[in-house]
C-alpha cells in the first residue's frame, strides 16, 4: 500500500512514521523548507526557545508511545515542581490558583459569593438535549458569571487563545461535556472519577492531568528523531496538487507525479481546502470554514539578578475583564531550567488570540513594546531584556466555534465517500501535542487496516 502524507508537522510525521512501520510506503510533502510545523525550537545566546508548545502533559500515553517507538526516551525533559504553581491575574495582583478544596476555599481568586456559586453546581440539573452551546453558555448555567470570567476564560486563553463566547463546549472540553452527561454535574462527576481511581486524582483546578514533559534541546528533538526515521519518504519545498483518478490518488509537483492507494491531509484546514478545491467542493468548503486565532510569541531573556521577581511557578494568565494587552506569560526557564544560560530568566508572553486579534498582527517592535511594558504593570519587572525573539502566527490556533464537531463530522464522513482520504491535524480533534500523536496513531491503524 502506497500513501500520500500532505504536511510535515507533528501529525504527519507522526502519521507517515506509523504508517512506514505498519508495512505501508508512505512519502510525506511539506510545503515549507524545514519539517515540524509551529512545533519549532530555536537555540540563540545560550537560550533554548519553543515557537509555539513547549511540551506534552505525560498523564496521557499517545506522544510517550512515540517517544519509545523511536528509543528517544533518554532525551526526555520532565518540567520542575515550580510547575505546579500556576497563577491568574486577578484585581491587579497574581493570584495562585488553588490545588485543592482547602486552598481553594482560602483563595481571593472568587469572592465568597462567587465560591457559593461554584459549589451551588451541585445542585444544578444537567441539560437534558443534546444541541451544543457555548463555554460561555456552559460556565453561566453551571459555575457562573465569576467563575466564568476569572477562571475559564483565562484557561480558554491559555489553550486556544480562544473566545469562551464562541467555542464549543463539546468540542473543545468534550472531558468537561461527558462530565455532565455520565453524572449530571462537574462536581459529582469530579468526586465519581476520584473513586473510580480508587483516590488517586488525575487532574485539579491548577491544571489537566499529568506533568509536563519536554525534551533535553526543546521538542524539535521529537521533529528531529521522526524525520531521522523518514529521511528518504520526505520531499520538502513542494506544493502538491491532487486529483483522484478511480480508486487511486494523483500527487503532483514540480518534481513529478505519483499515484498513491490513500491520502492523509494534515495541513491546517485553508490549506486542505484550497488544495482539495478541484477534487469536492463540499469538503473544501467546509474546511475553510474552521477558524483561526492569531497569536504571537514575545520571548525575552533577563538577568536574574535585580529582575524583582522569583519566577516561582509556571505562569501567568490574564482574564479579559482585567482589561490587559497580553493573554499571559510562562516562566519557561523555571519550569525547564536549562532553557535559559546561568544566571538568566526567560519568560514568553502570548499576545492577541481572538480576544485581541489586531494586536497578534502588530509589527515585532511594537509586540515587544507591549510585552515589556505588560511585565513591568504586572509582575514589576524593572530590567529591560537583554535578548529578545518574537514568533508571529497569523493563523496560529484552530478556535473550535459552535457547531465544530458536527462540521468535523461532516468532514470525515464525505472523506469516506470520496475514498482513501484522511484529515489528521490539530484542526479537528484536540490542539495539544498528545491530540496529534494520538490522531496519528488512530489514522495510521484505520488505513493499515483498510488496506
Amino acid at each position: 500500500m502506497k500513501v500520500a502524507v500532505i504536511g510535515g508537522g507533528i501529525s504527519g510525521l507522526s502519521t507517515a512514521f506509523y504508517l512506514k512501520r505498519g508495512g505501508a510506503a508512505v512519502k510525506v510533502f511539506e510545503k515549507g523548507e524545514r519539517l515540524g510545523g509551529k512545533m519549532r525550537t530555536v537555540y540563540e545566546e545560550g537560550y533554548i526557545v519553543e515557537t509555539g508548545p513547549n511540551g506534552f502533559l505525560d498523564g496521557k500515553p499517545y506522544t510517550l508511545n512515540l517517544v519509545k517507538a523511536l528509543g528517544i526516551e533518554e532525551e526526555l525533559y520532565p518540567s520542575s515542581d515550580k510547575s505546579r504553581k500556576r497563577f491568574i491575574y486577578v484585581n491587579g495582583k497574581l493570584v495562585r490558583l488553588p490545588e485543592d478544596p482547602i486552598s481553594f476555599i482560602l483563595s481571593s481568586i472568587l469572592s465568597p459569593r462567587g465560591k457559593l456559586r461554584l459549589i451551588g453546581e451541585l445542585l444544578v440539573p444537567p441539560k437534558r438535549d443534546s444541541q451544543d452551546e457555548t463555554l460561555a453558555q456552559f460556565a453561566r448555567r453551571r459555575l457562573g458569571e465569576e467563575a466564568l470570567n476569572r477562571l475559564l476564560d483565562p484557561m480558554v486563553a491559555g489553550i486556544f487563545a480562544g473566545d469562551p463566547e464562541r467555542m464549543s463546549l463539546k468540542a473543545a472540553f468534550p472531558a468537561i461535556y461527558r462530565l455532565e452527561k455520565e453524572y449530571g454535574g462537574l462536581i459529582k462527576g469530579l468526586i465519581g472519577k476520584i473513586k473510580e481511581s480508587k483516590g488517586k486524582s488525575s487532574s485539579g483546578p491548577a491544571g489537566p492531568g499529568g506533568k509536563l514533559t519536554s525534551f533535553k534541546r526543546g521538542v524539535s528533538q521529537l521533529i528531529e528523531a521522526l524525520e531521522s526515521e523518514l529521511k528518504e519518504n520526505v520531499e520538502t519545498g513542494v506544493s502538491p496538487k491532487l486529483r483522484k483518478e478511480g480508486e487511486k490518488w494523483i500527487v503532483e509537483t514540480k518534481k513529478g507525479i505519483e499515484e498513491f492507494d490513500a491520502v492523509v491531509m494534515s495541513t491546517p484546514s485553508y490549506s486542505a481546502a484550497e488544495i482539495l478545491s478541484e477534487v469536492d467542493e463540499e469538503i473544501s468548503n467546509l474546511l475553510s470554514q474552521i477558524e483561526y486565532s492569531p497569536i504571537s510569541v514575545v520571548a525575552l531573556g533577563f538577568e536574574k539578578e535585580g529582575l524583582e521577581h522569583d519566577l516561582d511557578g509556571f505562569g501567568f494568565l490574564v482574564p479579559r475583564e482585567e482589561g490587559r494587552k497580553i493573554l499571559g506569560a510562562l516562566w519557561d526557564s523555571s519550569v525547564f531550567p536549562n532553557r535559559a544560560p546561568e544566571g538568566k530568566a526567560l519568560i514568553r508572553v502570548m499576545i492577541g488570540g481572538a480576544r485581541q486579534p489586531e494586536l497578534a498582527l502588530k509589527s515585532p517592535k511594537e509586540l515587544v513594546k507591549i510585552a515589556v511594558e505588560e511585565l513591568i504593570e504586572i509582575m514589576k519587572i524593572r530590567r529591560a531584556p537583554e535578548f529578545i525573539k518574537v514568533f508571529r502566527h497569523e493563523r496560529g490556533i484552530p478556535h473550535y466555534t459552535l457547531g465544530h464537531s458536527e462540521r468535523v463530522e461532516r468532514i470525515f464522513n464525505r472523506a469516506r465517500e470520496i475514498g482513501g482520504l484522511y484529515f489528521c491535524n490539530n484542526t479537528y480533534t484536540g490542539v495539544g501535542v498528545n491530540d496529534c500523536t494520538k490522531a496519528a496513531e488512530e489514522t495510521a491503524e484505520e488505513i493499515l487496516k483498510n488496506r
